[in-house]
């Protein structure tokens, strides 16, 4: 173990020592210390989820990447491991970036990281060199192969930026062989995903480009993931610097799910659907895992980079994961619902059926900031369909936030610029929904520092971070007409 990885070690054990009565979410995986942003090397070794994390722990701001680690049985209660990874070799020295993990043969677990080193350029210019990297180890201790970097400039096609090289996915397949999709783009900032070949792990070659921008999605793509579900094969992309397309993919960095098929034989995928991934404020750069049991499952950093460094400079932490998602395909869309373990730490129902109101109304018992609530609304007249329905949460007589419908327009919104916020950041995101005369179902989980929407059984999903007060946990619904509603809710347990 090199000293800078020793010292980092030794320094988050003392601070997390010293912050340990700070507040955090009560589910969602965290930052140890410091910053926290990228979900890697999601996998599943040993008997556990293994999830690292882009990690800077000397402060809760963006800074040299370190690879944080946590294990969990249930992907809901975590348990932190030591920093993995820390830039301490030459071809890393500037931050080791995202990646990957898989389960070697003999039973190691293999890291495939992103190294970055600055170099001047000959105009004098200091750019970030990237490289891919592995790290070999027992679920604990990992260590850096001496013949890294695998993959360099050497091994991209022509055309392909090494500035802009990152975010390896491996995966084995059922031959005993390797492949892995790292992000790049063009030297015109056109993202591409590129497809490599290995025997061994080891040893890497370049087979082609998998799929092409061509200016559809952005800029650079980042943090690619490839994997099958349902009988189609689905490519998950983080373009930079998105333009809008009517409702889809929001201005800014987000997640595109590509959805088609892959000819094992030729590698080739055929795109046929796409789609963002998340309509909310805050979800980039997801990963999937196969759990055990088959199910394909996946997991976001919920945040957006234009809003990460409105907070306060005291907090010893910032950054966490989303909730985890089951994954499948219908109809031609990715469908995302929370993990089913989350069910085993409901407690408390409360439970509505069939609630008529208009205007303003709560309901006894129907409060909390740490619950799994679900709505089914509908108009309270068949004749005369409701013009807007609203779920105000984290609620008091100053804050809220809010979750609204809109049939006519077909339309949810998700709102927190009531939540806390000192700032003129992203507060609002629209997402236009498949609904039938105005019936839609909604189902809302909360944190203490989120909020995760999930409409219609998972056809769409709207992500949000909140600021307000942990104690502020009132909820009240609104309704311009006349709305039917049921309501089932559960106070969810911590550990």
């Amino acid at each position: 173990m090199s000293q800078i990885l020793n010292d980092v070690r030794k320094y988050e054990e003392e601070m997390e020592r010293k912050t340990a009565g700070e507040p955090r979410p009560a589910f969602h995986l965290s930052a140890r210390v410091g910053w926290m942003n990228d979900p890697n090397g999601f996998s599943y070794f040993k008997g556990e989820y293994h999830l690292f994390y882009q990690y800077h722990p000397f402060s809760p701001y963006w800074g040299p990447m370190h690879w944080g680690h946590a294990v969990s049985k249930d992907l809901l209660h975590w348990k932190y491991l030591p920093v993995a990874l820390a830039p301490d070799m030459n071809y890393d020295r500037d931050g080791c970036f995202s990646g990957n993990a898989v389960v070697l043969p003999d039973g190691r677990h293999m890291l495939m990281y992103t190294g970055v080193s600055k170099e001047t350029q000959p105009d004098g210019r200091q750019r970030e060199v990237q490289t891919q990297c592995l790290a070999i180890g027992d679920g604990v201790d990992y260590e850096k192969y001496p013949g890294n970097p695998v993959l360099d400039k050497s091994h991209l096609p022509a055309n392909g930026s090494r500035f802009d090289f990152r975010d390896p996915k491996v995966w084995r397949k059922q031959d005993g062989s390797y492949r892995c999709v790292v992000g790049n783009c063009t030297a015109e900032r056109d993202g591409q995903i590129l497809l490599y070949s290995s025997s061994d792990g080891f040893q890497w070659k370049y087979e082609k480009v998998l799929a092409a921008n061509q200016g559809r999605f952005g800029l650079m793509w980042e943090c690619p993931d490839f994997f099958s579900v349902d009988g189609k094969q689905v490519l998950l992309i983080s373009p930079q610097d998105m333009m809008p397309q009517g409702f889809e993919y929001h201005n800014g960095n987000g997640t595109v799910c590509l959805i088609g098929t892959f000819d094992e034989e030729t590698d080739d995928f055929a795109e046929e659907n796409n789609q963002a991934v998340d309509y909310g404020i805050d979800f980039y750069a997801p990963q999937t895992v196969l759990a055990p049991d088959g199910r394909r499952i996946l997991i976001g950093w919920m945040q957006n980079w234009d809003a990460c460094n409105y907070h306060a400079p005291e907090r010893p932490w910032f950054g966490q994961m989303s909730l985890p998602r089951e994954l499948s395909i219908k109809d031609g869309r990715l469908i995302q619902k929370p993990i089913r373990e989350l069910e085993t730490m409901r407690e408390g129902e409360i439970r509505y059926e069939n609630v008529v109101f208009t205007d303003i109304m709560r309901l006894e018992g129907v409060k909390g900031r740490k619950i799994d609530m679900e709505l089914s609304v509908r108009p309270g007249d068949e004749d005369h369909i409701y013009r807007k329905f609203a779920v105000r949460f984290a609620q008091d007589d100053v804050y809220q936030t809010s979750v609204s419908f809109r049939p006519y327009e077909s339309i949810i919104k998700i709102d927190r610029k009531r939540s806390g916020s000192r700032r003129a950041m992203i507060h609002q995101r629209r997402c236009l929904v498949k609904s039938r005369e105005g019936r839609i179902k909604i189902r809302i989980i909360l944190d203490y520092f989120s909020a995760e929407v999930f409409v219609n059984d998972g056809d769409y999903v709207l992500s949000a971070t909140i600021y307000t007060d942990p104690a502020v946990d009132g909820i009240s619904f609104f309704a311009d007409g006349q709305v039917a509603m049921d309501v089932v809710k559960y106070d969810l347990l911590e550990g």
